[in-house]
């Protein structure tokens, strides 16, 4: 390398030792490795600047449309004190150097990207703010003390200025801060400012590439036939007709099914289809919705693995005004609009892959055991994702890929079709809770039991393991932690596997124990005759952030005042990933029995804020999505196969059915929250609970049943 050259970003990771200290300062980034390559300035693996004043963000979480490849360059940039409008931001390679603090390793989830760096990458840009000032006083002689920063600029007390692009040389060849200071929240000036997304001109104009839209040369298409069923295999294949397909290339068996390649998608979807495939589907054969359901209500009857317990529900044997009752919900698709899909290349020690995927980290593992190559020599290429809500966690469709791809010899894109990704993806679990609750003299809940029937996360994932107590805690998340003050509480869980595949989906396990807790809990606010808000106030003192979206939700949406005729509202709190959300749901019943959501307000604490525009459009996506599982989201099994198979027959909220939503942030000095993921949970219990107070009828299943409300109690 020519000691004149720029320096690579891949060079300059190899010079400066590949690793990050807790401060995200790249150890060897002092004056020895970057005084060979003064420009570009990049103290450490998050930014560099050039001498054209342009700061470039590197971002290695992946863009979903939740709004990282925003977040994170304004963490970055308010401490950099930077020009917003010189800020732009490239999507990193697959890292350790980009790994999320909080799963230590690089993947994006669980609605940590802000929480897991909001003080690592303003300690990346504070870093560089200090260098950049230190520069300038040594070029002025003076005191770094004695200079400020402001958009980019480096200012002396005299009102001399600097450009950020003029220091550039200077500044890389001093040392590192270990311990940069932070500026106070009243000091910012980018964070909490609704500024507009830097990955939306690309999406306008086309020039933003999905998975799904990368071309190498010499590229085949895969198309397979996956198994109906984890763990089952063909009982027999015949390929005759696929391979008699013009332009099919190949015809490859892989442990997860059969597929066909060729120089089209078209043409090896036609190969697919083609193929005579018998499945051996062993004791699944039989497996039906209804023996599901009857699976996981024996889980919740027997329910033995004690989650959380306080005070003694044991005494609720026998006692009188026990109130029980069974809840339930289905298995999930996550229904991404973009199908999954992963291109692999696997050459001569190393393999490469473009795909929109959420763990870079794990798959960079996964792929080099598979390819039998150093990790260092797996390269994924990120790519903007077209929906993710946890599916793009999982392994599977890069696996095939890379699979195929060695098998092939060449490079190959395996595409699922809309209706591959229906019917042989993973599952938001199905789950049944039985419940027993009591209330004292003063109308409160005095007793609470919640036995819960539903399949493992933790056991399938490859990288968790169950506790020796036996509880997943994704089943139980959202009701073990229930914040009500109920002095006599337990949950346990009764794992059963009926067979489909499960993983995380957007929200998790609060996705359905917030709707059964919070319909729960209306249940026993009218056995008490109690106002739904008033009820819950009552039990939640001393909790201040709970009461605050509470009664900021039920301020904004005019609760206890008249409606218009014909309309109720419901109401339902969630804490989940750092975040607390209160909606309230207001709502008709027509006379066919469909429910209609007029309007829907939210409040949100999810502590100090980035942006407060992504705030909102997060939450009002979190309701679109949950409102669409409880007006519509089922999945049937009959005979061992899922019978929907794309948006005709697993629709999703359309337009017309869309309420308006109101979305009001708490302010809060907190440590930042989650926002991905907590505008689910709320949803469906608010709009149950308002079609309760429409029709008198409780609906304890989800998607809701239409039919049961045509015989509504109250018009």
């Amino acid at each position: 390398m020519s000691s004149s050259a720029p320096l690579s970003r891949r060079d300059f990771l190899k010079v400066s030792g590949l690793a990050l200290t807790i401060g995200f300062v790249l150890p060897g980034a002092g004056s020895r490795a970057l005084a060979a390559a003064p420009a570009p300035f990049a103290p450490n693996a998050w930014l560099q600047i050039t001498a054209d004043d342009v700061v470039t963000v590197f971002c290695g979480s992946s863009e979903m449309g939740q709004g990282v490849l925003t977040a994170i360059p304004m963490l970055v940039a308010e401490e950099l004190d930077a020009d917003w409008a010189r800020v732009k931001v490239v999507q990193a390679g697959a890292h350790q150097a980009y790994a999320n603090p909080v799963m230590r390793t690089q993947a994006t989830g669980g609605s940590t990207t802000v929480r897991a760096y909001w003080e690592p990458l303003r300690r990346a840009g504070a870093a560089a703010r200090e260098m950049l000032i230190a520069a300038a006083a040594e070029g002025w002689d003076c005191t770094p003390a004695t200079c400020r920063t402001e958009a980019g600029v480096v200012i002396y007390a005299d009102g001399r200025r600097a450009r950020y692009g003029a220091l550039v040389a200077a500044a890389a060849l001093l040392p590192v801060p270990a311990a940069p200071a932070l500026k106070h929240s009243q000091d910012f000036r980018i964070l909490g400012k609704p500024l507009p997304r830097l990955d939306t001109a690309g999406k306008i104009d086309g020039s933003t590439r999905y998975g799904i839209d990368v071309t190498v040369p010499g590229m085949l298409v895969a198309v397979m036939a996956r198994a109906p069923m984890p763990g089952t295999k063909p009982l027999r294949v015949d390929e005759t007709r696929a391979r008699a397909v013009k332009g099919v290339v190949e015809v490859i068996a892989i442990p997860n099914g059969i597929a066909v390649l060729a120089r089209s998608y078209w043409v090896a979807k036609r190969g697919r289809d083609a193929l005579d495939i018998e499945w051996d589907l062993g004791t699944m054969s039989g497996l039906s919705s209804a023996a599901i359901s009857a699976t996981l209500d024996d889980g919740a009857r027997n329910a033995d693995a004690v989650a959380k317990v306080a005070g003694n529900v044991d005494a609720l044997a026998g006692q009188a005004g026990v109130l029980e009752q069974r809840y339930e919900v289905p298995y999930l698709a996550h229904a991404c609009m973009e199908p999954l899909n992963c291109t692999a290349w696997v050459r001569a020690g190393e393999v490469e892959i473009w795909a929109g995927t959420q763990s870079q980290g794990p798959i960079q593992q996964i792929l080099a055991k598979i390819a039998q190559v150093d990790p260092a020599r797996v390269k994924v290429n990120t790519l903007m994702l077209g929906g993710g809500f946890g599916r793009r966690f999982a392994p599977d469709f890069m696996i095939d890929a890379t699979l195929l791809s060695r098998a092939a010899g060449a490079p190959v894109k395996l595409i699922y079709t809309r209706e591959d990704d229906m019917r042989a993806g993973y599952y938001r679990p199905a789950a049944v809770v039985r419940f027993s609750g009591a209330l004292d003299a003063e109308g409160k809940i005095s007793h609470l039991k919640a036995d819960i029937g539903a399949p493992s996360i933790v056991a399938v994932t490859g990288f968790m393991k169950l506790p020796e107590s036996g509880v997943d805690m994704f089943a139980v998340e959202g009701i073990a932690d229930q914040p009500y003050d109920i002095p006599n509480f337990r949950t346990a869980y009764g794992r059963r596997e009926p067979g489909p595949q499960v993983w995380f989906w957007r929200s998790v396990g609060h996705s359905q124990n917030i709707f059964f807790l919070e319909s729960f809990i209306d249940e026993l606010a009218a056995q008490a005759g109690t106002d739904p808000y008033a009820f819950r106030r009552c039990m939640l003192q001393g909790k201040p952030r709970y009461l605050g979206v509470l009664d900021l939700a039920t301020a904004k949406a005019g609760w206890g005042q008249p409606l218009s005729a014909g309309r109720f509202r419901g109401i339902a709190l969630a804490h989940c990933f750092g975040s607390y959300v209160a909606e309230v749901a207001e709502v008709s019943v027509e006379p066919d029995g469909t429910p209609r959501v007029h309007r829907v307000v939210a409040a949100v604490d999810c502590g100090m804020t980035v942006n407060p525009a992504i705030i909102e459009r997060q939450i009002e996506s979190g309701i679109v999505f949950g409102l669409s599982a409880a007006l519509h989201g089922r999945l049937d099994i009959r005979d061992g196969r899922v019978q929907q198979s794309n948006f005709h027959d697993y629709p999703v909220l359309r337009m017309e059915e869309m309420p308006r939503v109101e979305v009001h942030i708490v302010p809060s000095a907190e440590n930042p929250g989650g926002i991905g993921e907590p505008g689910t949970p709320p949803i469906a219990p608010a709009v149950a609970n308002a079609i309760y107070a429409a029709t008198g009828k409780r609906l304890r299943a989800l998607p809701f049943d239409r039919a049961q409300l045509k015989l509504r109690a109250v018009s």
